[in-house]
């Protein structure tokens, strides 16, 4: 009953957090063209008319006439303008819905992608800070645009869709509102141009919109929103502390280990098959099936079998732990959504109907709100047999144990007894029954406790050494003892399997956890495979071989094991058909390596081959379902190690990209006007310089002169940078005066601007540098033209040297242009980046700082960009070490 209470109180807390936020309406439709923007303006309308406070932040009518009309009448907030690209796009005003906040928004497009610069890259992400906001939203959504079925949507259409929105978001939903079209319909309004336009809706017939597409969509779209309304139901039941009422069908089948399994497992395919349902089987584990993972009992045997058999046929799988099958069965099949649980009918005998009641009269007492379906198995009288000798017929070992102990348990009471003086020894027996109880099965715990109750009667009550009982007293403390007994041995033995069960479920937890864990962290596929071995060879005490279908080098170093040609063709077999073949399976079989393949969203990345250090014929089933596990998860690692590989591989070639862009942009500029007008120059003196003065003839000769100049500094940044980025910077250190470093830069400088000003001033004399002289001089020749540029003639650049302390010099470069943002300034030490400022405007290439940054960093020093004196302009400050610093 608390139990219920709790469950209740959970969804009650989950459902009030949900409705404490704004409420999510989601318009779904299996394709674009059904009307999920029309019906859901009709709604907005007939809400309107009610005098809910509903407004439009964004609809898409793609031109429609109908829906443009329903646009009208209701209140809008405006778009805001996003400029890309040079050109100006609308996107919802997210901050100018927040302010106005309305009851209800509409906001068009579920899955779209916003504007590059936006707030949130994902308009569902604008959706959610709406929710958050307490606003409610609705909105408009296709079925292939939700993630868990993009690669079902591939399958069906093979079209990936790139646009999708995490199922989790689904939570948040207070009414899914399916808008459905028939396929012949939709087909029509595309012909008649209400889709899209003619080019558009003649490729779209012959691509995505083929009937069969759309029918498996619809399909598609009937099921999310099918699941969406069993779960509400369910929840709502739940508040209501109500046992929820299955709406769709599910069979689960139950199986024990009689010989009844396998026919069981195909009966209830049978039946799932005639009822068009969703089946699962489901075993019970309560004995410790993981101590020992190179033994296969006939219990264990039999119910793997029959799993394999379900998964072949096309079933799920279940394992569930614990005594109480009822109970455990039972909030199993509520938490599912079971409809129908098959069972094997039951042979029971009169003294087990009323003494010891089945499953299903348990199950019966519960009032379930699933079906129960008994269905009579033909019995194997040959296993029934053989269940029935191992069920109530001790092993050899057993036998021995429980004699061990009755005499042990006779000698410690006699010694006891005569000793001690203890008189109430039947304790002592006790105990030695709950001991047995504890290591072995409820049938030896039952016969020690008939053996010790017979020892206790025979060896110490009066008469001694016959079996009767001369005083009622002793007669009442015999059947008590007897009694104690059993009760305590049926304790004890149900303890035992619970604490097993518990067992054996947290191994397989703490080995998922652990090795999940680790993948995490795993930041490359060496990594992945590295963990993988390690985590596979130890707990499954095997070795483990790998192949992936990227073969990579380093997959000979952690290979140890050299694979046969039989065992070879076995490996390329289970690649090629994603199955699992070799030792244990049903394909291959006569190799001693069990060959599993590695497969993520539905693609074989490779295989795994397991070859455990003992020969077995048969893995436990928990040990076979642990290494299916952690193969899985490995899988997924592997898959996300790629993905990132080709995400870095993508951001490369796009920046790369970018380079290339901006290199050419800036040769077709920076490079070509230089060359013009020297090309210009030198035609005006070869054509006209007869009748030109000198002084015109020497002004254009200079013009040569400086543009040449200007195009070799263009041309030697570009030098520079291809060596500083692909070849290093090699230093030739030596110790220069900073008054020589700075004094031939500004020399340099009024060559090239013979008007600049420049202000040097020294806090000190004499100051020195362990350093590249020609690099640093050329870095401080680059800040001072970049800082020349902007300065206005009247005004002179600042140079400052200090020396801050025993082990650095600064060297400060003001100028007194406009400055420089505070958030851009040290991006202006990007490559390329290009801006009205500094050397990234209309006379820069934008690599002058670059090369700066690159120098200084090679001597181990600092470069930065701040305001300058009173706020005005921008100061370039470059920190040096005075000596070369050697690491310790």
């Amino acid at each position: 009953m608390s139990e219920n209470r709790d469950n209740k109180a959970d969804v009650l807390l989950q459902h009030t957090k949900r409705y404490q936020s704004g409420r999510l309406t989601i318009f779904l439709g299996a394709a674009p063209g059904v009307g999920k923007t029309y019906a859901m303006l009709v709604r907005a309308h007939d809400l309107f008319q009610q005098g809910v406070d509903i407004v439009i932040a964004y609809v898409e009518t793609h031109g429609r006439a109908e829906t443009d009309h329903l646009v009208d009448g209701l209140p809008i907030i405006a778009r805001k303008m996003v400029s890309y690209q040079g050109h100006q796009l609308q996107e919802m005003d997210l901050d100018a819905v927040l302010e106005k906040k309305p009851h209800i928004v509409l906001v068009d497009e579920f899955a779209h992608t916003n504007m590059p610069g936006s707030r949130h890259e994902k308009r569902w992400q604008d959706i959610n800070e709406l929710l958050d906001a307490g606003i409610d939203v609705f909105t408009t959504m296709n079925i292939q645009h939700l993630e868990s079925l993009n690669d079902v949507v591939l399958q069906i259409t093979g079209v990936r869709v790139l646009e999708t929105v995490p199922d989790r978001v689904f939570e948040r939903i207070r009414d899914i509102r399916l808008i459905d079209l028939p396929v012949n319909e939709l087909i029509e309004r595309l012909n008649q141009g209400k889709v899209y336009v003619p080019e558009q809706a003649s490729h779209a017939l012959k691509g995505f919109f083929t009937p069969s597409n759309l029918t498996a969509l619809r399909e598609l779209a009937m099921q999310t929103v099918a699941s969406h309304v069993d779960s509400d139901v369910r929840e709502n039941f739940a508040i209501q502390g109500i046992a929820p009422i299955p709406l769709k069908n599910h069979i689960l089948v139950l199986i024990e280990a009689k010989g009844k399994a396998e026919a069981l497992v195909r009966a209830g395919c049978r039946l799932a098959e005639n009822r068009l349902a969703t089946w699962t089987v489901v075993a019970f584990f309560k004995d410790n099936a993981t101590s020992d993972a190179l033994k296969l009992d006939e219990h264990s045997r039999e119910i793997e079998t029959a799993l394999n058999l379900a998964r072949q046929l096309g079933g799920m799988t279940e394992i569930l732990y614990g005594e109480k099958h009822a109970k455990v069965l039972s909030e199993y099949a509520i938490e599912r959504g079971i409809s129908t649980i098959v069972l094997a009918q039951q042979n029971e005998s009169i003294l087990q109907k009323y003494f010891q009641p089945s499953l299903i009269d348990h199950l019966l007492k519960n009032h379930p709100k699933f079906e129960l379906s008994i269905v009579p198995i033909q019995e194997n009288h040959q296993v029934k047999s053989k269940h029935l000798n191992k069920r109530y017929l001790l092993s050899l070992s057993e036998t021995l144990f429980v004699l061990l102990i009755t005499i042990c348990s006779i000698a410690i009471a006699s010694l006891s007894e005569k000793y001690l003086g203890i008189s109430e020894i039947s304790i002592i027996f006790i105990t030695a029954v709950v001991f047995i109880a504890s290591k072995t099965r409820m049938m030896a715990a039952t016969t020690a406790a008939i053996l010790l109750f017979l020892s206790y009667d025979f060896f110490f009550i009066l008469p001694k050494f016959t079996f009767d009982i001369s005083a009622p007293k002793g007669f009442i403390t015999i059947v008590a003892f007897l009694a104690a007994a059993l009760i305590a041995s049926r304790l004890a033995s149900r303890l035992k399997e619970q604490v097993n069960a518990l067992k054996a479920a947290n191994r397989y937890n703490s080995i998922m956890q652990d090795l999940s864990q680790k993948l995490s962290v795993a930041a490359n596929l060496e990594q992945v495979l590295d963990i993988a071995l390690n985590q596979l060879s130890q707990n499954l005490k095997a070795k483990i071989w790998f192949n992936l279908a990227e073969n990579a080098p380093y997959l000979e170093q952690i290979n140890h094991h050299t694979l046969s040609q039989k065992e070879k063709i076995s490996a390329d077999w289970t690649f090629k058909n994603s199955q699992p073949s070799g030792k244990f399976t049903q394909t291959l079989t006569e190799n001693e390596w069990w060959f599993l393949p590695l497969l993520a969203s539905k693609q074989c990345l490779g295989v795994v081959g397991i070859k455990f250090e003992y020969s077995i014929s048969q893995m436990t089933l928990e040990q076979k379902r642990l290494a299916e596990a952690m193969i899985e998860n490995i899988a997924q690692a592997i898959s996300r190690t790629q993905l990132t590989q080709d995400l870095e591989l993508a951001k490369v070639s796009s920046e790369t990209e970018k380079l290339r862009s901006a290199l050419l942009s800036s040769v077709s500029h920076d490079l070509r006007s230089p060359l013009a007008s020297m090309i210009g120059a030198a035609d005006t003196l070869s054509n006209y310089r007869h009748n030109m003065n000198q002084q015109d003839q020497d002004d254009l000769l200079q013009a040569i002169h400086l543009e040449g100049e200007r195009l070799d500094r263009y041309i030697q940044n570009l030098l520079d940078m291809t060596r500083l980025g692909h070849e290093g910077l090699t230093l030739r250190r030596d110790w220069i005066g900073v008054d020589e470093l700075v004094g031939s830069a500004v020399r340099r400088l009024k060559r090239y601007l013979p008007k600049i000003k420049v202000n040097v001033k020294f806090s000190e004399a004499n100051l020195s540098l362990f350093v590249h002289a020609a690099l640093i001089e050329q870095a401080i020749f680059n800040v001072l033209e970049n800082a020349a540029k902007f300065s206005p003639e009247d005004e002179a650049v600042e140079l400052d040297v200090e020396k801050l302390n025993d082990q650095q010099i600064q060297i400060s470069i003001t100028d007194q242009g406009q400055g420089i943002p505070e958030d851009e300034r040290n991006r202006i030490f990007d490559m390329f980046y290009t801006m009205q400022r500094g050397d990234r405007g209309q006379y820069g290439t934008g690599l002058g700082l670059t090369i700066v940054k690159a120098i200084i960093g090679a001597h181990m020093g600092q470069i930065s960009a701040s305001s300058g004196r009173q706020q005005k302009g921008t100061c370039i400050r470059i920190v040096l070490p005075i000596q070369q610093m050697i690491s310790a």
